[in-house]
């Protein structure tokens, strides 16, 4: 889902705070379960269960009028927030689960990785879902004294077997990833 470019930045304090809170309320609606998330600068990234195509788009719909009027009223303005409407990819084999979890909750390390920045080792977004994941290998507890500029939200826990146990196959996900890119 991405953000015209006069919304600004969703990674500051007050519009995390407000996606945060509308990813809480509307996790699960119409038969649609948001299990992950990445919160990018222009845009998000979501790791959702849907019951079919139409649950999908109700739930999308809704989550995203609810993320666009609380991100309106923080930074005092009215209008679209969102420059186009969401993208959808069906994921149908463990595979494919796997590769979604390291695009989602490691998208950041792509982005820095792009801008020739370098995220430190065994780091996990915070801006993310990443927290709440349990199939890390390699992730490192945050340094003492250094938090996130808000707590995510643990938001729904996963039903159906490709999220819960099918991209466990391929074995856990090393929190260095970056999407796109091979990791030996």
């Amino acid at each position: 889902m991405r953000l015209r470019r006069e919304i600004g930045w969703l990674r500051s304090q007050r519009a995390l705070g407000a996606v945060y809170r509308s990813l809480a309320a509307g996790c699960e609606r119409f038969g649609t379960r948001v299990v992950h998330f990445s919160v990018q600068g222009d845009h998000l990234h979501l790791l959702a269960e849907a019951t079919d195509r139409r649950a999908l788009a109700r739930a999308m719909k809704g989550l995203s009028v609810r993320i666009a009027r609380a991100l309106n009223r923080v930074i005092g303005r009215r209008g679209t927030v969102f420059g186009d409407r969401y993208h959808t990819r069906g994921l149908g084999s463990p595979r494919e689960v796997h590769g979604a979890l390291i695009y989602v909750l490691c998208n950041f390390r792509k982005h820095e990785a792009q801008r020739g920045n370098r995220c430190p080792r065994g780091w996990i977004d915070p801006c993310s879902s990443g927290a709440h994941f349990d199939g890390w290998i390699g992730a490192r507890p945050r340094p003492p004294g250094r938090r996130p500029p808000l707590e995510a939200p643990e938001l729904c826990e996963a039903r159906i077997w490709l999220l819960t146990k099918g991209w466990r196959r391929l074995g856990p996900i090393d929190v260095n990833s970056i999407p796109g890119v091979a990791t030996t």
